[in-house]
Formats: structure tokens, sequence, C-alpha cells
């Protein structure tokens, strides 16, 4: 009886060893959700970052991209982020506004960075290494700026000079600065999810928006926007972010195993930003329901007038030496 009573606690004691050790190797899971399709150049980031991330840790992280908006809509995702639900996100960097780090809002303002060297001078450097820093105290810690380019104007009336969106209903993301840029122009600022723009358009609910040329191709708003001018007045662009607290509980050798692979995701992005926004513009092209233009020396010169005063405008939200700085540090790049 007594040996019994051994082997059953032997056999207890192997049991639970085996359990623990299955325990122990079920994969650490990031939860990464966007809201674009998988083919722009963030859902593609976020797809190689999910294959280097399970490469270079061996299998201890199992990444799951979720895209278009499949979990969590603009609105929802930072709060998802902060709660848990979710682990990874790339936000577009408008949305920090809203969530009490309007510096973030800096990137909104119009023909601040005159190339995508400049930009990079920006984000690259001590000012974007400081802005991500803003997030701690939200729980939330930033780890890359990745890249989308600049943004064309499509509505269903040619967009050649300030006038021609004297009525409009632009759509726009939540942005104080992006609406300002819309009033500059004449139109009126619209918030919308961007889950919601295409329908928004096919009804008429709103006459035009604002885009890369990659995130308007992969929603078909071409499809439901008959102009499209090239202005390259503002810049988009994400900033990837983690839930702090899962973050700083990774183990040390996967959290750099994590960060490496991020870099090597961001070079890949960077690379084919220009790229695939370039194929897009072709494509819409090609589709033959859009008619594009490219603005004239002219026609910039009255865009950039009218739209100069925002940054003014926007010194007491978003600070007056980060918007000095930024320019000082662009200026040394042209």
């Amino acid at each position: 009886m007594k040996f019994k009573a051994i082997a059953l606690a032997f056999a207890t004691v192997a049991t639970m060893g085996m359990h623990a050790g299955a325990w122990a190797q079920a994969p650490i899971v990031i939860k990464f959700s966007h809201v674009v399709a998988t083919d722009t150049p963030k859902g593609q980031a976020a797809e190689r970052f999910k294959e280097l991330a399970e490469k270079l840790t061996k299998g201890r992280v199992k990444v799951e991209v979720y895209p278009n908006s499949q979990l969590y809509k603009d609105k929802e995702e930072l709060e998802a982020l902060q709660l848990g639900a979710v682990q990874m996100l790339a936000p577009s960097l408008a949305k920090f506004g809203p969530l009490g780090v309007k510096e973030f809002e800096a990137f909104d303002l119009p023909y601040i960075f005159p190339t995508k060297a400049a930009l990079y001078a920006v984000t690259e450097g001590p000012i974007g290494k400081g802005l991500l820093q803003k997030l701690e105290s939200k729980g939330i810690t930033g780890l890359a700026y990745w890249d989308n380019g600049f943004k064309v104007m499509s509505a269903n009336k040619p967009l050649q000079v300030p006038a021609d969106f004297r009525g409009l209903k632009m759509r726009i993301q939540s942005s104080k600065v992006l609406d300002a840029q819309m009033r500059a122009l004449g139109a009126n600022p619209q918030v919308l999810a961007f889950s919601e723009v295409y329908q928004a358009l096919q009804t008429g609910v709103v006459d035009g928006t604002e885009n890369p040329p990659s995130n308007m191709y992969t929603q078909k708003m071409h499809e439901v926007q008959k102009h499209v001018t090239v202005s390259n007045h503002g810049y988009l662009g994400y900033a990837v972010i983690v839930n702090k607290k899962f973050w700083d509980g990774l183990p040390a050798d996967v959290r750099g195993q994590l960060e490496q692979a991020m870099r090597d995701a961001t070079t890949y992005e960077k690379a084919i930003a220009q790229r695939d926004n370039d194929l897009a513009l072709e494509a819409i092209r090609k589709a033959g329901k859009t008619t594009i233009y490219t603005l004239t020396p002219q026609q910039q010169a009255e865009w950039r007038k009218a739209l100069q005063p925002v940054q003014k405008q926007m010194e007491g939200r978003i600070g007056k030496d980060l918007i000095d700085a930024i320019n000082k540090t662009t200026a040394a790049i042209r």
C-alpha cells in the first residue's frame, strides 16, 4: 500500500513536471491589430515583422496580425491596447492627439516636410525619440516610425486651387490640425473612421478625402472619386507601439530579438512605401475612372499660401518650440 502511494506520488510529480514543461513552452502571443489592407506598406510590414519575430525567437513568440479593422476601428484600438486586449498597433500619428499627446499632431501640419530625407531627420533623430517617450505615461511603449508617404486630395470635382474646396465635405482623421487645414481651404471637415470612408464617399456623406495613393487604391476609393490631385500637401506616418506592461514583462532576450525584428521590418517598410504609392497611383490612372492632376509650381504656391497660417494657429496646441525645432531640422536637410 505504502509502495503504491509512493509510486502514485512520483507519477503525480512527473505529470506535473510534464504539464509545467508544456506550459513553459507555450508561445508568447502578440496580437497586432491595424486598420488598413494587407497589401499596403503598413500591412506588408506587419506581416514581415511577424515572419522575423517568429524566426528570431525560434517560435517562442507567435504574432497574430489582424488587418482591415477586423478587431478594432480607429477610435477603439488605442483603448484596446491600453487595456491589454491587443499587444501591438501601428496607428497613424494623428491618433495620439486625442490620447493627450498633442505634440504628435505636428506631423499633420501641411507642407512641414519638404522631402522624405527631411522627414527621416525628424523621426530618426532626437525629436522623434522624444515624442515616443511621451507615450510612456499612457502605458504605451513606442518602437518605431513607419512611413506611408505624402498625401493626395480626392473629390468628385477637380481640386486645383484652394477655391475649389469651398463648401466641400472632406473626410479627415480626428486631428485638430487636419480640421484647421481643411477649414483654411474653405472645406467642411468631417471626422470618420477609416473603415467607413469608402461607403461615405459612395453615398455622398462626404465629397472627398486625403490619403496616400496606396490607401486610396487598396480601399477602392478611386472607384467612387472622379478626381485626384497629387498635392503632396501632408504626410501620413505611423508609430508602431506596444502595451508597456506587456513589453516590460517580456524576457530580456525575447525583447531584444523583437527589437531586431522591428528594426528589420522598419527598414523593409521604408523601402516599399514610396514604390507602393507610385504603383498605386499608376493603377488608379489605368483603372480609368479617375482623372489625376499634378499641381503646377504656381498652383503649389497658392496651396502653400492658403495653408501656411495653420502652423501659426497650432502653436498653442502643439508647441511653438517643437514646430520651430522641426522647421530648423528640415531646413538643414534641403
